[in-house]
């Protein structure tokens, strides 16, 4: 079973760094998540989500290829290709990969304009190694899927790395 975290972010950036430092841990084998999605409050209002996989352009890559394969058998391959790359591309725009974009876009209209929250689709994870590598980025918990008592930890985990950081730096 996977479990949901969504953590707020003063800034997009701030989020694509904790979301690089994942995919460290992933590479180490401490965490395995299937998606990691950052969605940013802009300025105008709406939300823009930043995936990982854009399902559109897979899409028409593989109709394009099967596309050519079945042009090919019909003695034209180029309109096969455009027909190919076109049905790919609806595909994968109608196809929603990992985390529900709608259930995204509606928890993150409460974000002020500029700040991001990280989406983690976690499947399994060393809880006490991926807490230690991300916490001192700070963030506010927006939502998880975990039991209370890991969720009360990761928030204080946290939310002391915030309160470090918002603390003014005493005089020499």
């Amino acid at each position: 079973m996977s479990d949901l975290i969504a953590i707020v972010y003063p800034s997009e950036a701030k989020a694509e760094e904790v979301r690089a430092r994942l995919f460290k841990l992933q590479r180490e084998y401490l965490i395995k998540f299937s998606d990691a999605v950052i969605a940013v409050k802009t300025e105008a209002g709406p939300v823009k989500l930043n995936q990982l996989v854009n399902t559109t352009a897979a899409g028409a890559a593989s109709g394009s290829f099967w596309g050519l394969l079945v042009g090919l058998l019909f003695l034209n391959p180029l309109i096969g290709v455009a027909l190919g790359a076109a049905s790919g591309a609806v595909g994968g725009a109608l196809t929603d990969y990992g985390i529900n974009d709608a259930f995204m876009k509606e928890i993150s209209e409460t974000l002020q304009p500029g700040k991001a929250a990280l989406f983690v689709l976690v499947q399994q994870m060393t809880a006490d190694k991926v807490l230690k590598e991300i916490q001192d980025a700070g963030g506010t918990v927006l939502r998880t899927s975990l039991d209370d008592s890991k969720e009360k930890v990761l928030r204080e985990a946290l939310a002391k790395a915030t309160a470090t950081a918002s603390e003014p730096e005493s005089p020499a």
